[in-house]
């Protein structure tokens, strides 16, 4: 053992941020208009109940708070998604099976244009995280 004193240990510079693929852009994009929609979507719940113009009140409540929720919880994964982590692919695929299920017998049922717009909004960000660059993404770090 020598008898110099020890140095601490020079500490690891930080990595330098990845910019995320083009797909984990879109995902992210998509993600986050959905969340937008979500919150509006809840607004317009809660306007109508402070309105009055609501008949069902609780049922209102509980989609604006369920709408909020769910716009938080895209909200965390896009960032997670962002930053390259793994645990924001898990909700968001969830979501767009939801959301696609949801979009689907709303267009069979009415044909609004709107439910196949997000049908195929669903498919396409559900397709996008399974692509290679999304999944190494946020499997690399």
């Amino acid at each position: 053992m020598s008898n110099r004193p020890s140095r601490p240990a020079r500490p690891t510079p930080p990595r330098p941020a990845r910019r995320p693929p083009a797909g984990v852009v879109a995902v992210v994009a998509a993600v986050c208009v959905e969340a937008l929609a979500l919150a509006a979507g809840a607004v317009v719940g809660l306007v109508q109940v402070l309105r009055g113009t609501e008949s069902a009140v609780g049922v209102a409540l509980f989609l604006v708070v369920f709408a909020l929720a769910v716009a938080a919880a895209l909200v965390a994964s896009a960032r997670a998604l962002w930053a390259g982590r793994r645990s924001g692919r898990a909700p968001v695929a969830t979501w767009q099976l939801l959301q696609a299920a949801t979009a689907f017998a709303v267009g069979r049922a009415t044909d609004t244009p709107a439910a196949w717009v997000v049908l195929a909004v669903s498919v396409g960000v559900f397709v996008l995280l399974l692509t290679r660059p999304v999944v190494a993404h946020t499997v690399d770090h």
